[in-house]
């Protein structure tokens, strides 16, 4: 069965000969304090810089999930409040989650369909960073990069922090238009959930040190602190970092995967876009995801592809919340072969 669900999704093929080489390597008995680990947190922050053109200055941080940033961000980050823009199901739960811990938190909620309104948009001296979802998993919804830096450019004394779960290693991002990047690992990165993603840059760094937020076990001071000797704050998700390790080490320069991945979603798009059944749920290209597509129909004929597809070896992922009986979902990410993603193709042309 090929899943096409978008987390947690297909794992890489080379995945079981990466897990028989970590267990060789006594990777799996080694010490977050040892020089083994060390050199692993290093090399891997490194294959960052080297593939997916991650700056200099910036931080590579792991955590548990993509989610535990929401907190992490707010503690540690945020000294007065935080705006978010969002589209979707994740961004409201972000944009919640941080209400809770700062209850001076802002928001404004935008339709899937609808572009970021930079120019429209009236954010307070009292907002101190800007949380934008980047790619919306719940809607397949997505901010470009061309957006992103208009924000940038509107407000350079904010801090701007972007949750690129379902996009991160799957298409290329300009990092320095934001100074918090966060995701995890069981879409793009093609494997197992269970690590999480957090980078930081220089300036984001700073504001660490001027809040001073210490205390709990996941603030940004404590695991900075042990980050600058490639150390983690407490024991990690070792054989996941492992893991990430080899993909990076495996995986094409992140602009040949995101030509890849357009390619593929413009033929999808195409599909879709010529059914008598179905529609995308994202009609507007502008906002469209590029790794997660989501396609519409009525609450019978979803069913029944569904199953049709099931029958042929291959599963669709279902709505997400309120769209849950009126939508699928299909990823389009890295570790999905091109000869799987046509065979997907072909079969909604038939459906």
């Amino acid at each position: 069965m090929i899943t096409f669900a978008p987390g947690p999704s297909k794992v890489y093929h080379a995945l079981p000969q990466y897990l028989q080489d970590a267990c060789a390597e006594g990777i799996l008995s080694a010490n977050h304090r040892s020089a083994v680990f060390m050199n692993l947190y290093r090399e891997t922050e490194q294959l960052f810089r080297e593939k997916l053109n991650l700056p200099a200055d910036y931080t590579l941080l792991f955590t548990s999930s993509a989610t535990e940033s929401w907190e992490i961000i707010s503690q540690s980050l945020v000294e007065q409040s935080s705006y978010h823009l969002y589209s979707g199901s994740f961004g409201k739960k972000w944009f919640e989650y941080a209400q809770h811990i700062l209850p001076n938190t802002q928001g404004m909620k935008l339709a899937a369909n609808q572009s970021l309104p930079v120019d429209q948009l009236q954010i307070g001296a009292e907002v101190d960073l800007i949380a934008v979802t980047q790619n919306e998993t719940a809607n397949a919804s997505q901010v470009p990069m061309s957006v992103l830096k208009e924000l940038a450019l509107r407000y350079p004394d904010k801090m701007i922090a972007v949750d690129t779960t379902s996009s991160m290693g799957g298409i290329v991002f300009d990092y320095s238009l934001a100074d918090v990047w966060y995701a995890s690992v069981q879409k793009c990165f093609g494997l197992p959930a269970g690590l999480g993603i957090l980078l930081l840059s220089g300036k984001a760094k700073e504001k660490v040190a001027r809040k001073g937020e210490q205390g709990r076990y996941n603030s940004l001071s404590f695991m900075l602190e042990n980050a600058a000797s490639y150390q983690t704050h407490y024991t990690p998700n070792v054989l996941g970092i492992y893991l990430l390790n080899r993909v990076l080490k495996d995986m094409e320069p992140i602009a040949q995967v995101d030509a890849r991945l357009r390619q593929r979603m413009e033929t999808l798009e195409q599909t879709i876009t010529q059914s008598a059944v179905f529609q995308l749920l994202v009609d507007n290209s502008a906002t469209r995801s590029t790794t997660v597509a989501a396609v519409a129909g009525e609450e019978q004929a979803i069913v029944a592809v569904k199953k049709a597809a099931e029958k042929e070896g291959m599963q669709l992922g279902g709505g997400y919340g309120p769209l849950k009986s009126t939508s699928f979902r299909i990823a389009n990410f890295p570790a999905i072969t091109d000869e799987e993603f046509m065979r997907l193709v072909d079969f909604l042309k038939r459906h």
